[in-house]
């Protein structure tokens, strides 16, 4: 039987300025061990510390841009637009110039 989730978890997020993470099924909200599906909103000028997920990562920006930085270079994504990240390769995401809202699945 289908299983309603009728609000997200907040979850506590890196970076600076505090950017917003709900969390619609993951480990805090759901109780899922496999998966993550987040709403994040991200003021201007947030930024995280780099980081080397051991997941992969999907995320679609809904408005704003955001930025992808990779060993390669960097990626500006923006409001309609997706990224998808591999596991064990580093990022480091941010938004510094505007804000930014996205949904990330891992």
């Amino acid at each position: 039987m289908p299983r309603l989730i009728a609000a997200p978890s907040i979850v506590e997020a890196a970076g600076t300025p505090p950017k917003r993470i709900e969390e619609y099924a993951g480990r805090v909200n759901s109780g899922h061990a496999a998966i993550s599906v987040a709403r994040m909103q991200s003021p201007g000028g947030w930024r995280e510390p780099g980081q080397r997920p051991t997941f992969e990562e999907i995320t679609v920006v809904l408005k704003g841009s955001l930025r992808v930085e990779h060993e390669g270079g960097a990626l500006d994504v923006r409001a309609g637009q997706g990224v998808v990240t591999a596991p064990g390769e580093w990022v480091r995401y941010s938004t510094p110039d505007e804000g930014a809202e996205y949904v990330a699945v891992c």
